[in-house]
């Protein structure tokens, strides 16, 4: 693959549950080393977007290709596989309760198999001291952390198989100032450390500005003409504030507008 090829190719991409309709026509390339930020109102089919480019949705129409593969045609087997070489970080950091920090960590690297214990342990070891923890975290349980710190085991475990791609579903949500920008600066980190493709979905402006190479804006499909493409802007995050469409400017700057007598007219 050569580096003008994506990624990720999103190919007239249609998510529909029932009557419902999520994304609809959705055409997006990910290009290699891009830190991608994706952002919108609740509802326009961010985290969609997410479990699509894993393999954990399948679209109702059209295709997501992997580096030129498409996702639909390859077997389970494969698709493990690919899935081996994703980071995800869920929003709530979903780590498994009843392990503790370092079984938490060294998960993905026990059921891909290959390591011996010792190599599973200076792994772990590594990727939580890289997301800022002491070695002393490993044996506490979930239940004993912060927000904070569950969403910094949670870095550390999607990074534990050193991903070609990481996914970022929220990944400041729920957190004080302070510990959004250690969040932003660990996201940051990963990308100067490896070649990494990254994907973050989030409603943090200073997320955006701080850790984006490039911003796609999508819109509610419910909320558009039939003849309108859900993605509204597509580009670099300093041409947030001027962009064309007056609803791209409206969500960077936060104003309800007509968006307060839709809310109450709503059926």
């Amino acid at each position: 693959m050569s580096d003008a090829e994506p990624v990720v190719r999103l190919r007239n991409v249609t998510v529909r549950f029932g009557a419902q309709t999520v994304l609809q026509g959705v055409d997006l390339d990910i290009m290699p080393q891009d830190t991608l930020c994706v952002i919108g109102e609740s509802g326009c089919g961010k985290t969609v977007l997410l479990k699509l480019i894993v393999g954990l949705l399948q679209p109702t129409e059209g295709e997501i290709l992997f580096e030129g593969k498409p996702l639909h045609k390859l077997s389970e087997r494969d698709l493990t596989q690919l899935r081996l070489r994703i980071g995800f970080l869920f929003q709530q950091a979903a780590l498994f309760d009843s392990l503790n920090v370092f079984d938490n960590v060294a998960f993905g690297l026990r059921a891909k198999g290959g390591f011996a214990e010792a190599d599973v342990s200076t792994r772990v070891r590594e990727r939580v001291l890289e997301v800022g923890l002491p070695a002393s975290v490993e044996p506490k349980m979930p239940a004993e952390l912060s927000g904070g710190m569950r969403k910094r085991v949670g870095l550390a475990r999607a990074l534990a198989l050193d991903p070609d791609v990481m996914l970022y579903d929220e990944p400041t949500t729920g957190l004080d100032p302070i510990m959004t920008d250690v969040i932003n600066e660990l996201i940051l980190q990963t990308r100067s450390r490896r070649p990494v493709t990254s994907v973050i979905v989030t409603h943090e402006l200073r997320t955006v500005e701080k850790c984006a190479s490039r911003v796609v804006m999508l819109y509610p499909r419910s909320r558009l003409r039939s003849d309108e493409k859900q993605i509204l802007y597509d580009g670099p995050p300093t041409g947030l504030a001027q962009a064309d469409d007056a609803r791209v400017r409206q969500f960077i700057q936060g104003e309800a507008r007509d968006r307060l007598t839709e809310l109450r007219d709503a059926p």
